[in-house]
Parts: C-alpha cells; sequence; structure tokens
C-alpha cells in the first residue's frame, strides 16, 4: 500500500503541536470587556490526522456550536483529514481564523474563559481547514504557509526515494481532491497553485496579504503579515563508475540520490549534490562536501555551487552568506571565491570552514534528520533541506580514513573544486 500523504512542513517543532489535533469549547474573556456579547471559541490545535474528522464530529454532537469561530493553530497533515475537517466546519457553518486560546486568569466570572492570541502559525494543511469557514479572517501578527504534497514517508530526503506508478496515482488523485474541495470552498486556484511552487526541500511559504486576498482565504480585510503530494518520478540513478579505492576506502561519483564516498585528489570525502530552487524553480545546483579533521577536531565543510539566471530572476554579482543548520546547531561557511562566469553565463561560488561535530553527528545520527542550507545576496536568500540518506553508513568509513598518516593523504588543490557543481 502506498504510504499516505502530508502536506510537509519546512522543519519539525517539539511541541504540542506536535499531538493530534484537540478540540475545546471555550468562552472569550475577560468578562467585562466582552459582556453580553462574548464570542464562543472552539480552539482546534495540534497535528491534522484521519480521524481528526471523527473526533471534531463527536465533539460537535455533545457541544452547541452555534455561532462560534474555530480558532486554528497547526503544522498542518493529512490531507484527506484536512479536506474532510474543513467540510464539517462549512456544514456548521463556523467561522474560522489563525490564533491561540489563552487561559484568563480572574475570579469565578472568568474560570474557563479565554483571550485569543494571534501569535499562531497555520502551516501546510492547515490552509485548506481554515478555508472551511464561511468567513474567514488571518489576523496581521499570524501566518499562513503553505508547501507542496508529498508522501508521507519520504519527506526527510525527497531526492533520494523512488516513487512507484501506485505512488504517482495517488499524488495526482489527492492533487484533484483539493482543486476540487478548493473550488468547492469558494477560493481559487491560486491557493493549490501557490502550494504546489513550493518542493518539500525549501523552506514553506508564507502567503502575504496580497495572496491572503487573492486566493479568497480570507473574507476580510484584516492586515495580514502547502498537501500531500507533486512527485515526479525520480529517474534512475545514471550508471556509476566503478569504485576506486581512496585513502583505504571506496570512493565514487557524487550523487543527488543519496550521500556517499566522493574521491577529491586521492582523500576521501562525504559529499552529496541537490537542485538549488527557489518556489521550484531551479537557479543552479551545488554540492556540500565533508572532510574529516585528523584528531576529530570537527569536520572541514566545501559549498560549491554554480548558479544560472532565469526568466525574472537576475544572476547576482556575489554571493554572500552560507548557513548550516541542524536542529539547534548552527555554522557559517567563509565565501573563498564568488565569481561572475560569461561560457555559460554563471555564478561560480566557493565557500569552506570548520563545521562542530556535535553538527555533522547530529545530521549523521540513525534514522531520518536534514540539514538547511541557506545562502543569502543581496537580492535573494534561500534555503535547501537535504536529507541524510547515505550519510550514517557512510561517515564511519571517513572517519576511519582520517587515521591514514599524514604522508599518504593528498591535499585539495583549490582550483579543482568547481569540478564537483557541475551544472544538472
Amino acid at each position: 500500500m502506498a504510504a499516505p500523504l502530508l502536506l510537509v512542513p519546512g522543519s519539525p517543532r517539539a511541541s504540542d503541536r506536535a499531538l493530534p489535533m484537540r478540540f475545546e469549547l471555550r468562552t472569550q474573556g475577560p468578562s467585562e470587556t466582552c459582556g453580553s456579547n462574548c464570542k464562543v471559541f472552539i480552539s482546534a490545535s495540534g497535528a491534522i490526522t484521519a480521524e481528526t474528522p471523527r473526533h471534531f464530529l463527536l465533539f460537535a454532537q455533545n457541544h452547541d456550536l452555534t455561532g462560534a469561530t474555530v480558532v486554528i493553530d497547526s503544522d498542518g497533515g493529512s490531507v484527506l483529514g484536512a479536506i474532510a475537517l474543513g467540510r464539517e466546519i462549512r456544514k456548521l457553518k463556523l467561522t474560522t481564523t489563525v490564533g491561540r486560546l489563552v487561559d484568563v486568569p480572574g475570579g469565578k466570572l472568568d474560570e474557563g474563559r479565554a483571550s485569543l492570541s494571534t501569535n499562531a502559525d497555520c502551516e501546510s494543511m492547515c490552509a485548506f481547514v481554515l478555508l472551511g469557514g464561511v468567513s474567514r479572517t488571518v489576523p496581521a501578527d499570524a501566518r499562513v504557509m503553505v508547501h507542496q504534497i508529498w508522501l508521507g514517508d519520504r519527506r526527510e530526503d525527497p531526492t533520494a526515494a523512488n516513487y512507484s506508478a501506485e505512488d504517482l496515482v495517488l499524488i495526482q488523485r489527492d492533487i484533484g481532491r483539493l482543486a476540487q474541495y478548493t473550488a468547492e470552498m469558494g477560493a481559487t486556484a491560486d491557493l493549490l497553485d501557490l502550494a504546489l511552487r513550493i518542493p518539500p526541500w525549501e523552506p514553506m511559504h508564507a502567503l502575504t496579504h496580497a495572496e491572503l486576498t487573492r486566493t479568497r482565504l480570507t473574507t476580510e480585510e484584516s492586515g495580514a503579515g502547502a498537501s500531500d503530494t507533486v512527485a515526479a518520478s525520480s529517474p534512475p540513478p545514471p550508471p556509476q563508475p566503478s569504485p576506486r579505492v581512496t585513502n583505504g576506502v571506496r570512493a565514487t561519483a557524487i550523487s543527488e540520490q543519496r550521500w556517499s564516498l566522493v574521491d577529491r585528489s586521492g582523500v576521501a570525502t562525504l559529499a552529496r549534490r541537490h537542485p538549488l530552487t527557489v518556489e521550484g524553480e531551479e537557479i543552479g545546483s551545488f554540492d556540500l562536501v565533508v572532510a574529516c579533521v585528523p584528531g576529530g577536531d570537527g569536520y572541514d565543510v566545501t559549498y560549491i555551487e554554480r548558479r544560472h539566471a532565469v526568466e525574472q530572476r537576475t544572476l547576482p554579482e556575489v554571493l554572500k552568506t552560507i548557513t548550516l543548520r541542524v536542529g539547534g546547531n548552527s555554522a557559517s561557511l567563509k565565501v573563498v571565491s564568488s565569481e561572475r562566469r560569461n561560457s555559460p553565463d554563471e555564478l561560480v561560488t566557493y565557500a569552506a570552514g570548520r563545521v562542530p561535530t556535535a553538527l555533522i553527528s547530529a545530521f549523521t545520527a540513525a534514522g531520518s534528520h536534514s540539514i538547511l542550507v541557506k545562502t543569502e545576496t543581496p537580492q535573494l536568500v534561500t534555503g535547501i533541506r537535504l536529507g541524510n540518506t547515505g550519510a550514517s553508513q557512510n561517515l564511519p568509513k571517513l572517519s576511519a580514513s582520517c587515521n591514514k598518516l599524514p604522508g599518504e593523504r593528498a591535499e585539495l588543490p583549490r582550483s579543482k573544486t568547481g569540478g564537483f557543481a557541475a551544472a544538472k
């Protein structure tokens, strides 16, 4: 059976939002602020699962929800769960908004009351739940963020995964269901289009006030500040040359599908290539290369990028900043060179730096983890989330090669580094 589809969040957050969505009926407070006109709120906080619509239906059967406002704070989740929940909200003619309910301290009159905090996020499939309201608002300090839908078990490292015909059928089917639901709720196709532009390795796109209005995700002027799938099947990996022995380990060619041991002038390194995209539009590619340091004092990391101009996006003169982040660990790389070349017209950038062992260890630990690679130019910021397929298996081999005697190691001539970032 194919994996469930999820609208992928840009990064997991360790909070109650990761738990299944919960519903709670509250009355607006403090009582003196609203008197006899206090609103009725339904707190909807947490992840959307396949069971969420059923839980909401049971909740509605046990409470009078007439005229209530559903206050949503969620990282998203299941496509089918979100569609069904949105339809149940529409059937009850409820209002929706983005926010969190905060307990109101006070006497007996305010017991159980809550105030609305608008400092909240509605991410990925949450946007489509918000769409279920007959009236919808997004406060100025709340955010609605969207992203492509993707297969739930392949979201951490989508470029390394394989996709079957059944997977593609599942994806196409759910995109069709989302399109039908979006039209049914009175929004425009722009909402789904905006979500489907953002691949799972990029940060989520925060909808602007103009986009909230254009997509009809909001029905009121509020001064506001992405679905489980669009996968094209991954092409089969190109034939690889016979592995060669480098520093006592077997090294192969650099790959977009997985981290592998790559030869750098006789020294083994751990490397991976990835497309560089902005809202799904490819503007180049980059290589990330990890080399061990004798004595285990961190890792030497190099970043080699080739960037080209595309329609409506001019090529910058220089790349200024490259940062890496894994969970709470981050490191900056020093830009050694960033130069325009004419044939073809492209910007070639080389950056390097010593990265703490904790960052690489967290990334290559057993299980699915990702590293966020962020670049900045005066005109554009990119963010690519790169998975760790193959990293945990090959890091011990890389570390073992570090124990070779200095005379057995060959240094990497800087002039050869550009060869790692050939255009895709």
